[in-house]
C-alpha cells in the first residue's frame, strides 16, 4: 500500500476532474484520476494493479508526475480520429444487459445513465465512447430516456397473454354477434387539495398550490364503449362499495338500448356477493367480464381519468368542495362530446377491429 494521504480538497477536485473526463471520453485521464483516488483511499495495491490493468511501476510513475506537476499530469490531448466501433455482436450483448437492468450487470443502481453505460462498454469491450456519443449509440439501438413505471410484483404474465390473444378477442366476437355494446368501466376519486403536476415557473422558485388539507374526495364510476366512444358517468359523495356500484349499473342499463357487455377489474365491491346477486337479476341484458388481476393498463378507461386530473385538478385549489364536484364534471362533460378522443384511448385494443377472426 502507498503511503500517501491527499487533502479533502485535493480529493474532491480528483472527482470533479473524473467526472469531466467522463463526459469528454478521455478514457487515460479517468484511468489515472481513477488510481490515484484509489491510492488515496488506502485501497490495497494488488487490487487496484488487477483492476485497471496496470504495472505497479506505472503507479508510481503517476504519483510522482503528479507530486511535480499537479493537475497538468492528468490532461491528455483529445485523440484524433472516430471512436472504436463495437461489433454487432457486441451491439446485441449491451441491448440485452441495457435491457436486463444495471443491477443485473453489478451495478449498486436501479437507473441506467449514459456515464454507467460508458463505463459498462469500456469493462466489457474495452472502447470507451464520449458520453454525447453513447446516447447516441442507445437510440440507434433503439433506446429512448424514459421515465420508469410501477408494475405489480403479482402481475400474471400468462393470464395477461391469455386475455390479449384469446379472451378478449372473445368477448369482442360475442358483442359483434348480439350486436351489444362493449363498455369498459372503472371508478376514480378526485381529492378536494387537488393534484400536483409540472408547470412552468421562475427558477429557483417552485411554483405553490394553496390546499385546504381536508381529506374529502369526489367519487366518479364511468364507462367507455369500445365501437362508438360514448363515455356515461355518474358522480357521487359516498365512499365507493357494493351498492353504489349498483346504482352505477342500473344509471348504466337506464341510458343505454339492447344487450352491455362490460369489462371491469376484480375490485372487492365489483364481486361482492351483493353484486354477484344483481348481476344474475340482470344477466338478460348484462354481461360481465373480469380483467387479469392487477392489470390497469389493460383497462382503457384509466387513461380517461388521468385527462379528467389534467384538466380538472393538476394545480388547482378548491376552497370549497362544490368547487371541486362542478370543475370535474365540467372536465368530463367535454370529454363525454369527444367521442374520437376516448376512442384513441382504446390503444391496444384498436388491433383487433381489423382482424377477420373476430368478425
Amino acid at each position: 500500500m502507498f503511503r500517501i494521504t491527499f487533502r479533502m480538497e485535493t480529493v474532491k477536485r480528483m472527482q470533479q476532474e473524473l467526472k469531466k473526463a467522463y463526459v469528454r471520453g478521455d478514457k487515460q485521464a479517468v484511468r489515472r484520476l481513477s488510481v490515484l483516488i484509489m491510492i488515496g483511499k488506502r485501497m490495497r495495491l494488488e487490487h487496484i494493479l488487477s483492476l485497471w490493468n496496470i504495472s505497479q511501476q506505472s503507479v508510481y510513475n503517476w504519483l510522482n508526475e503528479f507530486v511535480r506537476e499537479g493537475w497538468q499530469s492528468v490532461q491528455y490531448d483529445k485523440v484524433p480520429g472516430r471512436p472504436p466501433r463495437l461489433t454487432k455482436t457486441q451491439k446485441r450483448q449491451l441491448a440485452e444487459w441495457i435491457e436486463a437492468g444495471p443491477e443485473a450487470c453489478g451495478y449498486a443502481s436501479g437507473c441506467w445513465t449514459s456515464v454507467l453505460i460508458q463505463e459498462l462498454i469500456w469493462q466489457k469491450f474495452h472502447v470507451f465512447y464520449n458520453r454525447f456519443y453513447v446516447c447516441e449509440l442507445l437510440r440507434n439501438l433503439g433506446f429512448s430516456f424514459q421515465r420508469a413505471r410501477f408494475v405489480s410484483a403479482h402481475l400474471d404474465a400468462e393470464a395477461r397473454q391469455r386475455w390479449m390473444e384469446s379472451e378478449f378477442p372473445e368477448i369482442l366476437r360475442q358483442a359483434k354477434q348480439l350486436g351489444a355494446s362493449l363498455f369498459f368501466g372503472d371508478e376514480a376519486s378526485f381529492a378536494l387539495w387537488g393534484s400536483l403536476s409540472y408547470t412552468w415557473g421562475r427558477r429557483g422558485c417552485q411554483p405553490q398550490v394553496p390546499t385546504t388539507g381536508l381529506r374529502k374526495g369526489y367519487k366518479v364510476f364511468g364507462a367507455i364503449e369500445f365501437f362508438t366512444g360514448r363515455l356515461i358517468y355518474q358522480g357521487t359523495e359516498q365512499r365507493f362499495h357494493s351498492d353504489s356500484y349498483q346504482s352505477f349499473l342500473l344509471y348504466l342499463l337506464s341510458q343505454v338500448t339492447g344487450h352491455i357487455i362490460l369489462i371491469h377489474d376484480g375490485a372487492r365491491y365489483h364481486t361482492s356477493k351483493a353484486t354477484r346477486e344483481f348481476l344474475q337479476q340482470h344477466q338478460e341484458r348484462l354481461t360481465v367480464y373480469q380483467l387479469p388481476s392487477y392489470s390497469p393498463d389493460y383497462n382503457p378507461i384509466e387513461y380517461l381519468w388521468k385527462k379528467v386530473k389534467t384538466h380538472a385538478t393538476h394545480n388547482r385549489y378548491f376552497a370549497e368542495f362544490v368547487l371541486l364536484i362542478k370543475s370535474v364534471d365540467q372536465a368530463l362533460k367535454i370529454l363525454a362530446s369527444q367521442s374520437t378522443e376516448i376512442l384513441r384511448l382504446m390503444g391496444i385494443y384498436t388491433s383487433h377491429l381489423a382482424d377477420p377472426s373476430v368478425a
